[in-house]
Parts: C-alpha cells; structure tokens; sequence
C-alpha cells in the first residue's frame, strides 16, 4: 500500500481546512496510507515569550537551552500534538500521537551544543511504531523531536524530520505545506523541477531564504528513495512538484 507524508505547520487552523480533510479523505479512500509530521514554532516562540526565556536565532536554527527544550517538548506534544489529533479525530480520521520516545524512532545527534544547544540532525528512523499505528488503519501524526543513542531529546527540524520519515517508509509522495503555492520563477508559479533545475535556480537567486533548508531537505528525500516532493500551501493542489529527474512544466 503506497504512503503519502504530509508537513503541517504548527498553527493547525492554517492548514486543517474543510478541503485539507476531503483530500485525505479521498487519498485514503483510493488505498493511500497517510502520515502526518507536524510543527510548532509559532507556539513555542510564543509561550517562551510569555515565560521570559530569551528567543536566539542562530543560521536558521532555534538556540535551544535546556529550558528552551523543555517548553518545546511541552508545546509540541502537550498541545500542538493534541489539537491536531482531536481536529482529525473530530473529522472522522482515527490518529495516534508519535514521538521520538515511541520504539526509538527519531534518533538524532547534536549539530553543535556550544553554539545551538540541543538542536540536533536526525541519524536514523526506525518506522516501526509508525507501521503499527498503519496497521490498526489509524494516521500517525508525529511531533518533530528526536533523541541521541543516550536518551538526550533533541529539537529537529519538522521538515526534514518529514523528508526522513519519508525516506524510512518509502514513501511514494511527500507534501511540504508552506506559507507559498510553490516556487516561483519570473512572476509564475513552478509546476516541476528536477534537482539539477534546483541548484540552477539557488545559484541565480530565484530560490533564497527559508525555501533553500526546505528544498535541500525535499532533494535529499528524492536521493533516498522518495518519489516526488510537493512544495505546496495546501495538499489539494500539487504546487511545485520536486523530482529527481526531468524539465520545467
């Protein structure tokens, strides 16, 4: 049975529409397994703000203290997980909640502490709770956090955490929700790129800020067996479709 991973911002009402819950609807009806990855950032800036922990932002990455961890591990499986849990149980969908804790699946080392704390790059997903959540025809949403070989939680980052899922299940699609429709290029919106056609357009500044980490993440999930990418703001249309091969649409 195929599977279809989805990344879904942390502020749910942005993405969880009417339309978002119909296309899953119709995927699973056509035998499509669903997974969902899920972020949180918006919320943990929000309540570090509210309990005076200072926010840094270091190349891209959220400077992860040991408190800074703790209100992301709250934010993230205390209340971002559960309301999209509850928001898809509300519309029909049976879903479990995951995270790096279940069966070891997110193994992560740390990039660099002395600079960024414990933010960490995953090393390894081991998709067993995942396919047992499948098996019981329920959609696993998984919180993007991961742990050392020591049992150290690491902040990881939601959308390569989703590429790397991707990889581990095979998945035949992977959709990376963003605030855009896709990629754009002279005032049109991109139907296909192929990684080549990606690099090409990194070097001549058509793709710039946070679209590069997303896209860098999309070729390594293409590299590694995944079909194809969906850069998208919305899973019913397919946006820019990454592939590893082919020409502009």
């Amino acid at each position: 049975m195929s599977k279809i991973v989805v990344k879904i911002g942390g502020v749910a009402s942005d993405n969880l529409t009417k339309k978002f819950f119909q296309q899953i609807e119709q995927w699973q009806a056509c035998g499509h397994e669903i997974i969902i990855v899920h972020g949180g950032g918006y919320y943990i800036t929000e309540m570090m703000e509210r309990l005076n922990i200072p926010v840094m932002i270091k190349d891209g990455l959220r400077v992860t203290t040991e408190q800074a961890l703790k209100v992301t591990q709250m934010v993230l499986i205390g209340q971002v997980q559960p309301t999209i849990t509850t928001l898809f149980q509300q519309h029909g969908f049976g879903t479990i909640g995951l995270n790096a804790s279940c069966d070891n699946l997110i193994q992560g080392k740390l990039i660099d502490q002395k600079k960024l704390g414990y933010v960490g790059e995953i090393t390894d997903v081991h998709p067993a709770a995942i396919e047992s959540v499948l098996h019981k025809n329920y959609i696993p949403i998984i919180a993007p956090l991961g742990m050392t070989n020591t049992g150290q939680w690491l902040n990881v980052n939601a959308d390569d955490t989703a590429c790397k899922i991707a990889e581990a299940v095979d998945a035949d699609a992977l959709y990376l929700l963003t605030d855009v429709p896709g990629v754009k290029q002279s005032g049109e919106w991109l139907e296909k790129v192929s990684i080549t056609e990606v690099e090409q357009l990194k070097k001549e500044k058509v793709i710039t800020g946070g679209m590069i980490p997303k896209l860098e993440s999309a070729m390594d999930a293409l590299e590694n067996g995944v079909s194809e990418v969906h850069i998208t703001n919305c899973i019913e249309k397919s946006g820019t479709v990454i592939v590893k091969e082919g020409v502009f649409a």
